[in-house]
Parts: C-alpha cells; structure tokens; sequence
C-alpha cells in the first residue's frame, strides 16, 4: 500500500507536466497568429480610436482635440452626409441587383448541358480581375461617342447619355459597371445548389410540383443560407466601394459618386487629415456592424438551416 501511495503523486506530477507541455505547445502553435493579430488588426483598431480623437496631419505631433472630430463630421461637414447619401443608394440599389444576378446566373450555370464549365469560367473571371483594369475597360464602354453601350442604344433609335458626366447617370452607370463581378457570388450560389438533395426535387415531382412550386419550395428555402452569406458580404462590399469613384469619376460630376470610402481617402491622403479620416473609418465600422447585426437578427425568420428543424 504504501509503495502504491507513492507512486500516485508522482504520476500526477508527470500528468501536469504533461498538461504543461502540450499548453505550451498549443501557444507556439497558434504565436503566429497571435502575433499577426495583435500587431496588425487589434494594434492598428485601438491606434486608429485613439487617433480619431487627435487632429494629426503626418508631419506634426497630434494634438489632442476629443470628439471635435465627430462633432465636426455630423454637425458641420455636408461633404460627409453627400457621401453617406451616395454610399447609401448604391448599397440599397446594388446588393438587392447583385443576389438577384448571381442566383439568376447560378440557376443557369446548375445545367447539365455540353460545355458549361466553359460557360462557368467565362461568368467568373470578371470577379478576379484587377479592379483598376475593369474600372479603365469600363470608361470606354460608357464613352458618350463611341462607347459600346451608347451604339447599341443607336441601332435601337435611343440616344445614350453622358453615362459619367452627366449626375443623373454617373451613379447608376457605377451600378450597372458593379454587375460586371457578379461572378464570384454566382459561384458560391453554385455550390449552394450542389448541395441541395435530389431526393427532394423526386419527392415533389411524385406529388406533381412543377418546376416553380419547386424552385418556391424546393430551392428557394434550401438556398437562403447562402443567400443570407451573400447578403452580409455584399452590404459590406459596397460600402467599401472605391476604385470605380477613385479611377473613373474622381467622386463627380458635381459628387454624384462620392462615396464615403472615396471621401474617407481623400481626407487621409489628400488633405493629410489622419484624425478626421480616422474618425470616418469608426463611423464606417459602425455602420457596417450594426447593418451586419440586424441581418443576423432577422435570419430567424427567413434563412431555414435543416438542422434546427423542430
């Protein structure tokens, strides 16, 4: 009994060793990341607040000034508000056009038909070329004199408008020219539909659902979490919207297309107000996550997740 007492401390002993070693091991493992986290995501948020409530212009040393920023940008900045309104639009115009075209697509490029991995390369690579590129190729498109867009519209007796000068177009041009990367979200809506059984689609064929009642039945609920995927990447892609306003419109004509990321740089790099711009950035990151949350909120009563069937 006694030699069988001594031996148990000590095979706790060697189990805590143990348990320290593999803790020790897990934390080399995952330093890496932590360091690159720390240094480079949760450093550069907490630098940025604290610059937010500085007035700093590269060359100086800040200077402290509290909410002078904030206050400045909702009670004395209507260039802010012109660019909220822009962004804001364009969001509400182009997220709902983007899930609706990509789905749209997904559906045709689901076919079983001769070739359609062709068709399915030439639907993505638009969404992975270089947004300057596709800004430049973009700007002879909506050329006013011999821009594709406004000859097609000539064979029809239409006379095409001044797509970038003109305030009234600029903006929906940019909205029509973001329906140009609908690509990546249609395939990630062709992986959704890959994944919905087939057994379903028989089952309703057997009871004499058509091919609507099917896809309001069948495809639509099976497809919403991925729809509701879409839908928060694509709130928050287009209130990054920057290239097409930086490379094609400069933010005109007259700030049609001045959007808040557009603004936001301007401020930072062009008029070397790093504490403003930061201070934009904060309401930036705000908005999108309080847009974000309310989405999450309302997925219980629209996205259907098979396994929380009750």
């Amino acid at each position: 009994m006694a030699v069988a007492n001594q031996t148990r401390p000590g095979r706790a002993a060697s189990r805590t060793r143990w348990a320290r070693r593999e803790t020790l091991v897990f934390y080399l493992c995952i330093s890496p990341w932590l360091i690159g986290f720390f240094l480079w995501t949760a450093g550069p948020m907490v630098y940025s607040a604290w610059l937010s409530l500085n007035r700093w212009d590269l060359f100086t040393a800040p200077v402290w000034v509290g909410l002078e920023n904030y206050q400045r940008m909702f009670q004395a900045d209507p260039d802010f508000w012109q660019s909220l309104k822009v962004t804001t639009i364009y969001s509400v115009v182009s997220v709902p056009l983007h899930l609706a075209g990509a789905f749209a697509v997904a559906l045709l490029m689901n076919q079983t038909v001769g070739g359609i991995n062709y068709f399915r390369t030439i639907y993505y690579l638009p969404a992975i070329l270089p947004g300057v590129a596709v800004a430049v190729l973009w700007i002879w498109v909506f050329n006013p004199q011999f821009g594709i867009l406004n000859m097609i519209l000539h064979w029809f007796g239409i006379e095409g408008p001044n797509w970038l000068g003109d305030p009234q177009w600029a903006l929906p041009a940019l909205i029509l020219m973001s329906l140009w990367s609908i690509g990546g979200g249609m395939i990630i809506y062709l992986a959704g539909l890959k994944g919905i059984p087939r057994p379903l689609y028989e089952a309703a064929e057997i009871d004499g659902a058509g091919t609507i009642r099917k896809f309001w039945n069948i495809t639509v609920p099976q497809m919403t979490p991925t729809i509701f995927f879409n839908l928060i990447m694509g709130i928050i892609g287009s209130f990054q919207t920057f290239t097409a306003a930086y490379v094609m419109t400069n933010g005109g004509p007259r700030k049609a297309t001045f959007f808040y990321y557009f603004y936001l740089y301007q401020m930072a790099f062009q008029n070397f107000r790093m504490g403003y711009a930061a201070a934009m950035a904060w309401i930036l990151f705000i908005i999108i996550l309080v847009l974000t949350l309310l989405v999450f909120r309302s997925q219980s009563l629209w996205v259907y997740y098979e396994s929380e069937r009750k």
